[in-house]
C-alpha cells in the first residue's frame, strides 16, 4: 500500500530503542525524513546510523523531554533543521516509576507529569500550528493499554497516560478542520526494555519469577504471546499516512486482544 508520506518530515521522540525506534525505521522505509531524540546520547547516535541505511535524512540529538531545557532544545533544533516545520509528530517518552496510589510523594507525581503529559502539551504547542497553516499534519502519542485497563502497581502511568489521551482527544477536535489528525496508540505487553524493567519490578514486589510474569502476560492475549515493536510500528505508521486521513481522535489498542471489551 502506498502511504503517501514520502518526503514528509517526522519527529519521533524517544526513538533510540523499542517501539519508537521501530516506528522511525518503518517511517524511514516509507521515505520519510527523520528527526529523532533520546535522553541516551549513545543509543540515539547508534539509532541514527542504522536509520541512515534506508537512504533518507536523519537528524539526531540527545535531549531529556522531562525537563524544560530538553523540550526547548528539541524545539530549537527541529526548527533550525526544518524552518518550515514538520509534518508528523510521534510523542513518546520512557515510563514513570512503578508504585501504588498513595505510595508516591508529590515530587514524584510532578516528575511523572513533566515526563508524560507536559512533554506532549509543549511539543504539540510548538509544532502543530505550522501543520495547521499548511493544512496537513499527523500527531501520534504512544501511551499504554493502561488507558483502557489500569494496571496494578502502575498508578503514575494509569493516571497520566489517561490525561494525555484526554488532552489529545480535545486537540483532535480543535485542529481537524485544518487537516491535522491526532490519535493515540495503546500498546499492550510488548517485548521492549520497558517490559523487562516492569517484570523485574513485579518480581521484586510479588516474589514471582520473571519467566512466570512474562508467561502471564502472554496468556492474557488470545494469541498467546507478547507483541513485537515492529507490529506496533506498522499501526503507528499507518496512522501517520495520507491513507489514514479520516481517522482522528482515536485511542487505538494494539494489545493482541488482551483487553476484553467491545469499546
Amino acid at each position: 500500500m502506498e502511504l503517501g508520506i514520502r518526503g514528509k518530515v517526522a519527529l519521533v521522540c524517544g526513538a533510540s530503542r523499542g517501539i519508537a525506534y521501530a516506528t522511525a525505521e518503518e517511517l524511514a522505509r516509507e521515505g520519510v525524513d527523520l528527526v529523532i531524540c533520546s535522553r541516551d546520547g549513545n543509543s540515539v547516535r547508534e539509532a541514527k546510523a542504522k536509520l541512515e541505511a534506508f537512504g533518507g535524512a536523519v537528524t539526531a540529538f540527545e535531549a531529556d523531554l522531562s525537563t524544560t531545557d530538553g523540550i526547548e532544545q528539541v524545539v530549537t533544533q527541529v526548527n533550525a533543521a526544518y524552518p518550515d516545520g514538520i509534518d508528523i509528530l510521534v510523542c513518546n517518552t520512557g515510563g514513570p516509576p512503578t508504585g501504588t496510589p498513595m505510595g508516591h510523594d508529590w515530587s514524584t507525581w510532578q516528575a511523572a507529569t513533566d515526563l508524560l503529559l507536559r512533554s506532549v502539551v509543549e511539543l504539540t504547542r510548538a509544532f502543530v500550528p505550522r501543520m495547521q497553516a499548511r493544512k496537513w499534519g499527523r500527531v501520534i502519542a504512544i501511551t499504554s493499554l493502561a488507558v483502557k485497563r489500569p494496571q496494578g502497581g502502575l498508578v503514575l502511568s494509569n493516571a497520566l497516560r489517561a490525561a494525555v489521551t484526554g488532552y489529545l482527544r480535545t486537540l483532535a477536535d480543535e485542529v481537524g478542520r485544518d487537516g491535522v489528525t491526532v490519535n493515540t496508540v495503546l500498546p499492550g505487553f510488548t517485548a521492549t526494555e520497558r517490559l523487562d524493567n516492569l517484570a523485574a519490578a513485579t518480581s521484586a514486589r510479588t516474589g514471582a519469577s520473571t519467566e512466570a510474569i512474562f508467561a502471564g502476560w502472554a496468556n492474557e492475549s488470545p494469541l498467546g504471546r507478547v507483541g513485537r515493536p515492529d507490529e506496533l510500528a506498522a499501526v503507528i505508521t499507518f496512522l501517520c499516512s495520507a491513507r489514514a486521513g479520516f481517522m482522528t481522535g482515536q485511542a487505538v489498542l494494539v494489545d493482541g486482544g488482551a483487553v476484553k471489551s467491545l469499546l
